[in-house]
């Protein structure tokens, strides 16, 4: 991810975008904010949850590792750096994901979420793990 010092202090009025980036002003760059990813879930999250977490955080941060377009890299780091703040915050216990990112997710990213889920469900002992529960 090559991100320029002119995109880690982005905001909504210099790049024409009303999206989330208004709840984060400067962006950490990729490195600083994938530790604090980490650094988070070591205080925040359960063994369990840490290690589905960690595993998450690390494959997404190097899939997008050689990502170009200015407009992805922004809204990547935004979403991750909003995602540490709301860790820090416990705000985010029992928040409901928001219909206009849902609507916005490929099929791909759709399918993740589902396995994502799957994999929650399976660790709190709520189904089988495998979207089987209504048999």
């Amino acid at each position: 991810m090559r991100l320029s010092p002119r995109l880690l202090y982005a905001t909504p009025a210099s790049i024409g975008s009303k999206s989330s980036l208004t709840e984060a002003r400067a962006l950490l760059p990729p490195l600083q904010l994938y530790r604090r990813i980490l650094r988070v879930h070591r205080r925040k999250l359960q063994p369990e949850m840490r290690i589905l977490g960690d595993s998450y955080v690390k494959s997404e941060f190097k899939a997008h590792k050689n990502v170009e377009n200015p407009l992805h890299i922004i809204g990547f780091l935004t979403e991750w750096q909003l995602y540490a703040q709301k860790l820090e915050g416990d705000s985010w216990a029992g928040e409901k994901l928001d219909k206009a990112k849902l609507d916005k997710m490929s099929d791909q990213q759709l399918g993740q979420l589902y396995e994502l889920m799957n994999t929650i469900k399976g660790m709190n002992g709520d189904g089988d793990g495998q979207g089987n529960e209504n048999q």
